[in-house]
């Protein structure tokens, strides 16, 4: 297939593109590197060194003998580039990635807000629209979260998308219908995916696009089959309190002898898949399109679950850290507890990575190796959801004092 990788440069999406480009498929990048310029805001960079997108894909032609082109184009932005690009080249499918992904860095304050809004929003109604334009029969693959279910105890497992319900009518008669999951978003980040679960369920109805959204749970991991292959493929590893995902974060803090920061209870139940399963579930999902006119195709991307002190727990027992009790700069449920339906990957043939101390291992060997670029002063998560909260969390266990960048 020729796949266009829209935010190819990015924590999922380039993994996804060198996997989609060593089975054997045409890869198009499509990015604005924005992720770039915000580690330039942030005055963080990714713990792993990485080159230039031109320099990536030059190393992976060389090693493989495989092109994966790069087109420097803004969704939100640049609606008319987009368009041209996708009348020019006509692919038979689109993974879009090309939004904001960060809840902490979309609450930092209202230009962040306003910033992830009209990102992630614009790009994926642009994305949409363009496809129509075109009556571009490509299939598209959207990575979602989660997030768009909640994260409140209700006592049932969380279904993939849809929930079944019986109305009453008028006539005190039930009907049966299956309704979307009502959305229960948690930031600003994660509103956008809400709002495109409906620009996705219009788009379908009223115009017959086959799409599919996958509902992901926190990536932990950094390396995949094909990043191994040379050391200038390395993924981009996050570790500040913005971006840095929560198992990720608490490795980096044991390489460098930095307790780890467990905020609240650490009684949040979240669901985990590793890096390696997302790109499998994305290349899954292309292989088994929905048939164009049926409904939005839904998968929960996810392969556990765990809370967040059993996590600390674990990486404590493993290397011998120290753990530190913060406030919770998010407003949310203290405790929860989550059970979440993912019998369509396993369906289709994915064998989950589980959290092992092997693969743990490797991680804390690849935040010791380049933990000489690490700056302490961006580990602690200060970006806060309420005014009232902000005060509170603005240091670290080290006992410094700190200030967001915003």
């Amino acid at each position: 297939m020729k796949i266009a990788v829209l935010g190819g440069d990015g924590f999922v999406g380039w993994p996804t593109a060198l996997h989609l480009s060593d089975a054997g498929h045409e890869v198009h990048i499509l990015d604005n590197l924005s992720r770039r310029w915000i580690d330039t805001e942030l005055g963080v960079q990714s713990l792993t060194p990485m080159d230039s997108i031109q320099e990536r894909t030059r190393i992976w032609h060389a090693e493989t003998g495989r092109r994966i082109h790069f087109n420097l184009i803004d969704l939100a932005r640049d609606y008319e580039l987009l368009k041209n690009w996708l009348a020019e080249h006509r692919p038979d499918a689109v993974v879009h990635f090309a939004e904001q992904r960060a809840a902490p860095y979309s609450m930092k304050s209202d230009r962040h807000k306003n910033y992830t809004v009209n990102n992630n929003v614009n790009a994926t109604h642009n994305l949409l629209n363009a496809l129509v334009e075109l009556e571009l029969d490509a299939h598209l693959v959207h990575l979602g979260t989660m997030g768009v279910y909640g994260y409140s105890t209700i006592g049932a497992a969380i279904p993939e998308g849809y929930l079944p319900v019986g109305i009453e009518t008028m006539g005190e008669e039930t009907v049966n219908q299956e309704i979307l999951y009502p959305s229960n978003p948690g930031s600003v980040y994660h509103m956008t995916k809400c709002l495109d679960q409906l620009l996705f369920q219009f788009y379908a109805k009223n115009d017959g696009l086959r799409i599919t959204d996958l509902h992901q749970g926190i990536v932990w991991g950094t390396h995949t089959e094909q990043t191994r292959r040379h050391p200038q493929l390395i993924n981009r590893f996050d570790y500040d309190g913005d971006y840095g995902t929560v198992l990720n974060r608490f490795l980096i803090q044991a390489a460098i002898d930095y307790p780890l920061t467990v905020h609240g209870t650490g009684g949040q139940t979240r669901a985990f898949i590793h890096i390696q399963d997302s790109v499998r579930c994305i290349e899954l999902a292309l292989r088994n399109p929905p048939a164009r006119g049926s409904r939005v195709e839904i998968f929960n991307q996810m392969t556990e679950t765990h809370r967040i002190r059993d996590l600390a727990e674990m990486v404590a027992r493993m290397t011998g850290a120290k753990i530190a009790w913060l406030p919770n700069p998010r407003k949310e449920a203290a405790e929860n507890e989550l059970v979440v339906r993912n019998e369509k990957f396993l369906a289709l043939g994915l064998n989950p990575v589980r959290l092992e101390d092997g693969l743990l291992s490797e991680i804390v060997d690849v935040a010791k190796k380049f933990a000489y670029r690490v700056d302490r002063s961006r580990v602690p998560a200060v970006s806060a959801w309420t005014k009232d909260i902000a005060p509170l969390i603005n240091h670290d266990p080290e006992g410094k004092r700190l200030k967001s960048v915003s």
